[in-house]
C-alpha cells in the first residue's frame, strides 16, 4: 500500500508498508495509468447526465476515495457481462474458491481481468448480502446463488449463447428458506384469541 502526497508541482511517494495487492472494483486500489484510463482520456457528461449530476468543487482526492471504496464505481471499462464473485466468510465457507476457480478456468482470466472478446470481466467483492444462499455471484444486475462449479459453467455457457439464465438459487430453493426444509411455522397459525384466558 502506498500513500501518494501531491503538492503544487511536485509529487512525493512515501511507502507506509507493503501488503499484498488486492484486486478491487476494476483493478488495484492505487491508480495506474492505462491506455483507457489516464489524464489524457477525454470525458464529457452527456446531456442526460448533466440533468441529474451536480459538479462539486472538491479536491480530486475526495472523489478518488469514493471511487476506490465502493465497488459500484468502475474505474476501468468492463465486459458485457460483469461477474462479481463474493468471497466473504459465508461464501468462502461454502466453497466460493471452487466457483472462482471454475470461472477462471472457463474464461481463461484472473480476478481484475476482462476476456479478449470484451464479453466477461471478473472481480472479487466483499459481501453482496446473500449470505444464506452462499456461494453466489452477481452478474450485471442478477444474483446467482447456491452455486456449484457446474452451475457457474452452465451460466457462462448460457451467457455466451446470448441467453440470460434465470437468476436466483440453483439448488431448487425458491428464495432463502432453510436448505434442509422448514423447521418452524410448519402448521397453519392459530386463530384470534389463541392462548387468551377465557375470563378476559
Amino acid at each position: 500500500m502506498f500513500l501518494i502526497i501531491c503538492f503544487e508541482n511536485a509529487r512525493q511517494v512515501r511507502s507506509l508498508h507493503q501488503s499484498a495487492a488486492r484486486a478491487g472494483a476494476g483493478g488495484i486500489f492505487v491508480h495506474r495509468d492505462t491506455p483507457d484510463n489516464n489524464p489524457d482520456t477525454p470525458f464529457e457528461f452527456t446531456e442526460e447526465n448533466k440533468k441529474v449530476a451536480e459538479v462539486l468543487e472538491v479536491p480530486p482526492m475526495r472523489v478518488y476515495e469514493v471511487a476506490t471504496f465502493y465497488t459500484m464505481f468502475l474505474r476501468q471499462p468492463v465486459g458485457k457481462y460483469f461477474i462479481q464473485i463474493c468471497t466473504t466468510t459465508p461464501c468462502m465457507l461454502c466453497n466460493s474458491d471452487s466457483i472462482l476457480e471454475a470461472i477462471q478456468n472457463k474464461l481463461g482470466i484472473k480476478v481484475g481481468e476482462t476476456t479478449a472478446d470484451k464479453m466477461f470481466t471478473l472481480i472479487e467483492v466483499e459481501c453482496l448480502g446473500a449470505c444464506v444462499n452462499a456461494p453466489m455471484v452477481q452478474i450485471n444486475d442478477n444474483y446467482y446463488e447456491d452455486l456449484t462449479p457446474k452451475d457457474i459453467e452452465d451460466i457462462i455457457d448460457e451467457l455466451k449463447a446470448g441467453r440470460v439464465p434465470p437468476p436466483g438459487p440453483r439448488n431448487g430453493r425458491f428464495s432463502c428458506e432453510p436448505a434442509g426444509g422448514l423447521t418452524s411455522l410448519t402448521e397453519p397459525p392459530p386463530g384470534p384469541g389463541f392462548g387468551v384466558r377465557a375470563d378476559l
